[in-house]
């Protein structure tokens, strides 16, 4: 299940140290859809299993139950808003990449944030119905500029296209202990030919990208909630808490234990 299942939330950009990096480098997903607005700072975002960069001036739009996860190199800054899976809004169905040179597409991303986010903290008649309304210009916007052809092509080729389609797969089923075989036969590609997939998109294995989706959710367990290590274990599909311990430490560097204690 994915994390986040808020309706409105606009928020700055974590400000990564060594102890929270996981927070946004591990893959994850959210239970509605997000837009990233970065405005300074560069680094690399994993979206549906592909890699691409970004810098300053970036907007990348994540439906809801997208898997990705995001490296900076340096300081970021920037913005996060969530939004309610409300399919009046029309927002778009597939992840969108989009990068803006024009002073003034900048300026109109800049200020439709920040309207959201001024009706977000008033408290005024009709509060819900203006935030909602916000969101359909935006999701307008964003229709508007894909048309016009700021669109990065996130699956160019048939490599990129079956990482994508593993990582939908990853998503829905990492819960299961399921493995890269069960993966690759659903895909109808041999392991290691998904493997070489999954490096060409994003630089990394197939079972990396399933042990770092695992695990970045047993780390979210392990901080947001005081649920036994055992019943997480269960949850995340593991045979028995002994192995999901061996397999945590091994992943992270730390018990479940100690990592929450320190998390």
């Amino acid at each position: 299940m994915a994390t986040g299942a808020r309706r409105f939330r606009v928020e700055n950009l974590p400000r990564v140290t060594p102890e929270n990096r996981w927070r946004t480098e591990a893959m994850r997903s959210y239970a509605q859809p997000l837009l990233l607005w970065f405005t300074r700072g560069q680094g690399r975002i994993t979206v549906a299993g592909v890699t691409h960069g970004f810098g300053p001036h970036h907007a990348v739009f994540l439906p809801a139950d997208t898997m990705h996860g995001y490296e900076m190199s340096g300081q970021v800054f920037g913005t996060a808003v969530y939004l309610p899976t409300d399919r009046s809004l029309n927002l778009p169905e597939e992840p969108v990449h989009l990068r803006f040179r024009d002073v003034q597409q900048q300026a109109e991303l800049s200020v439709m944030i920040e309207n959201l986010q001024a009706e977000l903290q008033a408290n005024r008649p009709g509060k819900e119905r203006a935030m909602l309304a916000h969101a359909g210009l935006l999701a307008v916007w964003l229709d508007r500029e894909v048309e016009a052809g700021h669109r990065q092509d996130l699956h160019p080729d048939a490599a990129r296209r079956i990482a994508a389609a593993y990582s939908a797969m990853v998503e829905r089923d990492y819960k299961t202990g399921r493995t890269i075989n069960y993966f690759a036969s659903q895909l109808g590609v041999t392991p290691t030919h998904l493997t070489r997939c999954c490096k060409i998109a994003c630089g990394r294995s197939a079972s990396a990208l399933l042990a770092d989706r695992i695990h970045f959710e047993a780390r979210r367990l392990l901080t947001e909630t005081r649920r036994p290590v055992k019943d997480i274990a269960q949850e995340l599909g593991f045979n028995s808490a002994a192995y999901f311990t061996r397999a945590f430490q091994k992943h992270t560097g730390e018990t479940p234990t100690g990592f929450r204690k320190h998390g």
